[in-house]
Order: C-alpha cells, then sequence, then structure tokens
C-alpha cells in the first residue's frame, strides 16, 4: 500500500508539472508579444478599393429619374387651376355672398373702388365671423358684421372702429388682412384660383380659365343655373351622362323626349 502510494503520487506531481508547464509559456510567449507588432503589418498594407458600374444600369438608373422626374411634372395639383364660382348674372353687387368651393368657405363681393368682383377667405381675421354676413359700406368696402372691420380689395384691412385714431396703425398689421385669391370673369361666369400666395397674384397672365367659345357666341343660346347639391362632382357627372334617367326623373318638370310604350 505504501509503495502504491508512493508510486502514484510522484506520477500525479509530474502529471501536473507537465500540464501546467505549457500553459505558462504559453500565456508568458502571449504577453511578451506587443499588440502593435501583430496588427501593425495589416495597417500597413495598401488596399485600393474599385467600383465597377455597368454602363447598362447607369443608363437604366438615369431613364428612372427621367420618367419619375416626368411623373411629378404631369402630377395634377388642384389648388393650382381655374374654377368656376358663380354666374355674374346671379350677383348682387349691394351685398356679399357665401359659397364653398373646393371645400374652402369663400365671401364673394362687388369691389366698385376696383370695379371687380372680390373672392376672399369667408372668415374676418379678428374674430372668424362670416363676412358673407357683413355689409359694402359707403365707401365701398367689405365690412364685418360682429365689429364692423373694413377691407379693401387686396384683403388689406382699411378700418378698425375700435383702434385709437391717434395710437399706431394696427389696422396695417399683416394679422389684420383677409386671404384673397386670384378672379376674373369669362364666359359670364366668375372665376376663382383658390390659391392666395403672392407669387399668384398675377397668375391670369400666364394661365387663363378654359374658354368655351360657344358660351360668347350669339348664335347659341344658353340658361345658366346654379344650385348647391349636397353630393361631390363624381356623383353628379355620373348622373349627367346618364340620359336615359330623364324621362322618368324629370316628368312634368323639363320637356322630354316621348316615353317608350310597350
Amino acid at each position: 500500500m505504501e509503495v502504491l502510494k508512493a508510486s502514484s503520487f510522484p506520477s500525479f506531481h509530474r502529471q501536473t508539472i507537465t500540464t501546467r508547464s505549457p500553459r505558462k509559456t504559453l500565456e508568458k510567449s502571449i504577453a511578451i508579444i506587443p499588440s502593435s507588432r501583430r496588427i501593425a503589418p495589416i495597417l500597413r498594407s495598401n488596399f485600393k478599393i474599385f467600383t465597377a458600374v455597368s454602363p447598362a444600369a447607369t443608363s437604366t438608373n438615369e431613364s428612372d429619374e427621367e420618367v419619375e422626374s416626368e411623373k411629378r411634372e404631369e402630377r395634377f395639383n388642384w389648388y393650382e387651376q381655374w374654377y368656376p364660382v358663380w354666374p355674374v348674372c346671379d350677383l348682387d353687387k349691394r351685398r356679399p355672398h357665401a359659397k364653398k368651393v373646393l371645400g374652402i368657405d369663400l365671401v364673394v363681393w362687388w369691389d366698385r373702388n376696383e370695379n371687380a368682383w372680390k373672392v376672399f377667405d369667408d372668415s374676418c381675421p379678428h374674430r372668424l365671423a362670416p363676412l358673407s354676413e357683413g355689409r359694402i359700406d359707403q365707401w365701398g368696402r367689405l365690412q364685418c358684421v360682429y365689429h364692423g372691420w373694413c377691407f379693401g380689395g387686396a384683403g388689406d384691412c382699411k378700418f378698425i372702429p375700435q383702434a385709437p385714431r391717434d395710437g399706431p396703425p394696427v389696422h396695417t398689421s399683416n394679422r389684420a388682412c383677409v386671404a384673397a385669391y386670384p378672379t376674373c370673369v369669362q364666359n359670364g361666369i366668375l372665376w376663382f384660383w383658390p390659391n392666395s400666395d403672392p407669387q399668384y397674384k398675377d397668375i391670369l397672365s400666364t394661365k387663363k380659365p378654359h374658354y368655351i367659345p360657344e358660351l360668347d357666341d350669339p348664335s347659341y343660346t344658353n340658361t345658366m343655373i346654379a344650385r348647391d347639391i349636397g353630393y361631390g362632382y363624381e356623383v353628379l357627372i355620373e348622373n349627367l351622362m346618364d340620359p336615359a334617367h330623364v324621362p322618368y326623373a324629370h316628368y312634368g318638370i323639363m320637356r322630354t323626349g316621348k316615353v317608350p310604350e310597350r
């Protein structure tokens, strides 16, 4: 037993030395090698990066960009067009009129100082009262019904009754102005441009409403009717393109063709 212990213990001891010694050597070898030596050769290497571009791919990208550019140019902007507001024959120059076009509440009034029809936002900048419920004062200005603010044809405020006469000219502030839209009369119809940005002030000189020569031709007979209908234009157009309903839906109201019989 003693012999076994003596022979086994040294054997175990030698195995420990043998297994640990390489570890120490390995650890020392790692410790004495500076990290910069191992990385430096890689950093000193000169690499050149080349990018190959296919001519076909370049031309394809350019053509795609051209198509996208054309699409942007052809995109229809609803607020950069002329729209009819009212037949002039139905407008009264003595009072303002309310109208909604493209979801915009408008006030239409006759500016006798400029001898022209004007279209504004139907909202006073003071307390947002509808200007269409106001009046045309003795100086030909559009006057708000709520506090009497008065506006000229360009949308500028001309007079604030509550402002001290010897105080600052608060009526000249941009905050006291109302949005005014470009307007014109063509074919007996009042048209407006639904964008009050100053860049469109003279839009009529570069772009005019669609002209219908038959409406100005005395050899034609036309009747203008303005009605407010509680649905969108797409439903109205579909209805107007359906003449088969006329003899029945408008029976006794307008002259129609003879109703077919069995």
